[in-house]
């Protein structure tokens, strides 16, 4: 099938019944926000969607006890989802920053699962700042095993429209900070998900100017992509940005179906939908 594939969704998350159960409260909350309901959908029924849009697609995990207390989705889950569907699925490992020494022995053993990078992480959930250097030792294990870290960049639909935010804190969440890891860590690849209002100049220019920092163009449905945004990955960033959906929370159809709207041109469409993603993570077809 590799041959055939279209696309690459660098961003999705499982959305079976064990990913709903450790979610909590925040599946029905992000459900309302969005405005789709959001039934379990098994693993192998979202290998079978992928698979008939001949697209591949990277699962990510993400876990924040620390804050909220909830018991994570294993890393071993998404492993499994790996190793059931190869021809559809990759797969990022979630850990707890504020765990130290467990989330660094975390990090070795999501290599030795198989799985291709670290993330979601989401400061603005996890309540960390990514250039706090207590943190580095974390990032400087991912650049040693060559696993690229995926950070969720701006506002939060987590937690948005509920009073106080579900304690979601949207300050951890600027880009800029990132800026200050990929200058620490040249060899460590860096992707800023989603468009990251209200800082969305910031990961642009970041990714202008760090060889070692994408973007992905997950979370938000293309209609609403700023100007800035949409002239920058078809110019200078062409190179440097990845389709990704954010399954649940906005539907790959509609995503791709206001993407195509964009004025974006053919080439670079190509680039941003597959070619990019190819190169990232090395994928050989």
């Amino acid at each position: 099938m590799a041959s055939d594939i279209v696309a690459i969704d660098v961003h999705i998350h499982l959305s079976d019944e064990t990913t709903q159960k450790a979610k909590g409260a925040r599946t029905q909350q992000m459900a309302k926000y969005f405005g789709r309901e959001r039934p379990p959908v098994s693993i192998d029924e979202l290998a079978d969607q992928y698979r008939a849009r001949k697209m591949m697609a990277v699962l990510m995990n993400t876990r924040d006890e620390t804050v909220t207390g909830l018991t994570p989705v294993p890393n071993d889950h998404v492993a499994g989802a790996v190793k059931k569907h190869p021809d559809v699925f990759l797969a990022f490992g979630a850990i707890d920053p504020w765990t130290g020494k467990l989330a660094l022995d975390e990090i070795r053993r999501c290599k030795d699962l198989g799985l291709h990078g670290i993330g979601e992480l989401n400061p603005a959930r996890q309540h960390f700042f990514a250039n706090d250097v207590r943190f580095y030792p974390l990032w400087q294990e991912c650049a040693k095993l060559g696993l690229p870290i995926l950070f969720h960049g701006g506002m939060a639909a987590a937690g948005a429209g509920t009073p106080g935010g579900m304690g979601i804190k949207l300050k951890y969440s600027q880009p800029i900070a990132l800026d200050e890891v990929a200058a620490d860590f040249p060899e460590l690849k860096i992707i800023s998900a989603h468009p990251t209002w209200p800082w969305t100049a910031e990961s642009l220019a970041i990714a202008r100017h760090k060889a070692n920092y994408y973007i992905d163009l997950s979370g938000w449905a293309p209609k609403y992509f700023p100007a800035e945004l949409v002239h920058n990955v078809n110019t200078l960033l062409q190179d440097k940005a990845m389709f990704g959906s954010d399954w649940p929370a906005i539907g790959v159809e509609r995503w791709l179906e206001e993407f195509q709207q964009c004025n974006i041109k053919p080439e670079v469409r190509k680039k941003i939908m597959l070619d990019n993603a190819k190169k990232f993570f090395a994928l050989d077809f």
